[in-house]
């Protein structure tokens, strides 16, 4: 029988906290979306992984996705998670899927032993989700909040993916519920109850959790670190080096943003995004160590997507870059010119957000500041300008060995 998963990852995140939604988000180095692709493309009982994905994000998940096996070309999403399933569904119809498998994208954290006995539970009841036994004392409450109810513990079970499914009997319950204009439930296993099927449960993980929020991520750090050593700076022997150079004017505001910080000034910088000088050059900077083109040709200006996006996403992105070669961030050196505001008290505080952003030891990163001696635009307090250079290290190409 073949059985394809369906990799819920068309959410923003909004819970998660300002910059790139979570599923692109690193851990440890690596986007979040990465780690739950190749958990199901490595898994010997996945046949293919279609990926359902927000229109905006092709670029984030081109470099998410590149180099897996069995990646299917992804599908856009819908309003809802319910709406980004069925979607995924249709774009089955001629896999000859038997059996799917419904996983959200922020779930990294999966074994293999959970998605073999998903399979297993989808072709034997045709409809099955891993759970967890309920510990604390659940109550109903009113609008009001006050009790109206408590709940038996034991009958209660919370619930986890990856969902287990005959493949015709969930397309057509999705499709069902979408002519009745039941759009809200919040699961596949709910999907299925609606339709009449009954779902049975088998047991999940509890190291499978979800990254919601900020909380969630800084436990993931914590908790899941990788098994598996980053490779050494002896077995990358490809060292390259590369420059960025970026300008902004000033315009009317209170404040400049700068290295991924706020810092109150009689002015704004002028971009499409926040205008974040310091991070745009560094962006570009690890581009052009990775002869790829520059910060303009991956989030062009033209492009109203980018309008007053966070430069975090930008910056990231260069690095997953980087990762998804193989590769680590040696060194990152950012110099801000401008007669104003005074970057000397914030240096630390930009140096932390970089190496936040990038993943870089702090020790790691530089920043530096000078004036240009009132010369220029820049002495005349028309705008800042920033220059930046990023050394990174990468495996040794055969062509090249």
């Amino acid at each position: 029988m073949r059985s394809i998963a369906i990799i819920v990852a068309a959410g923003r995140g909004t819970r998660a906290g300002e910059g790139l939604p979570k599923q692109y988000r690193l851990l440890h180095g690596e986007p979040v979306l990465r780690r739950t692709l190749r958990l199901f493309s490595e898994a010997p009982g996945i046949d293919g992984v279609l990926p359902v994905i927000h229109p905006d994000d092709a670029d984030l998940f081109a470099q998410a996705a590149g180099g897996l096996p069995k990646i299917m070309a992804p599908i856009a999403g819908g309003e809802s998670r319910q709406s980004s399933v069925r979607n995924g569904l249709a774009a089955l119809r001629d896999a000859m899927a038997d059996i799917v498998l419904v996983h959200d994208a922020a779930r990294p954290f999966a074994t293999g032993e959970l998605i073999a006995h998903a399979i297993a539970m989808g072709r034997s009841r045709g409809a099955a989700v891993p759970v967890l036994p309920v510990t604390d004392t659940i109550k109903a409450v009113n609008a009001e909040g006050r009790v109206t109810n408590t709940l038996p513990r034991d009958t209660l079970r919370a619930v986890q993916t990856p969902q287990a499914f005959s493949y015709k009997a969930l397309l057509a319950a999705h499709t069902l519920a979408a002519e009745a204009g039941v759009l809200e439930l919040t699961d596949d296993a709910s999907v299925m109850e609606w339709a009449g099927h009954a779902v049975f449960t088998f047991a999940g993980e509890p190291t499978n959790m979800k990254l919601t929020s900020a909380e969630d991520f800084a436990r993931a750090e914590r908790d899941h670190a990788p098994s598996s050593r980053p490779p050494r700076w002896s077995e990358l022997n490809d060292v390259r080096t590369g420059t960025g150079f970026d300008v902004h004017a000033f315009a009317e505001g209170d404040h400049v943003i700068l290295g991924g910080i706020s810092i109150p000034h009689d002015f704004a910088l002028s971009g499409h995004s926040d205008a974040d000088v310091g991070l745009h050059a560094l962006t570009d900077a690890l581009l052009g160590a990775l002869c790829d083109g520059d910060i303009g040709a991956h989030f062009p200006p033209s492009d109203p997507q980018w309008k007053g996006a966070s430069s975090d996403r930008f910056l990231q992105h260069a690095v997953a870059k980087v990762h998804a070669l193989g590769g680590r961030i040696a060194h990152l050196d950012l110099t801000l010119i401008c007669e104003a505001p005074k970057v000397g008290p914030h240096r630390d505080a930009i140096r932390a957000s970089i190496a936040q952003i990038t993943g870089v030891p702090v020790a790691r990163v530089s920043v530096k500041a000078t004036t240009s001696e009132k010369l220029g635009f820049t002495g005349r307090r028309e705008g800042i300008a920033a220059m930046a250079s990023a050394t990174i290290r990468l495996p040794l190409a055969e062509d090249d060995a």
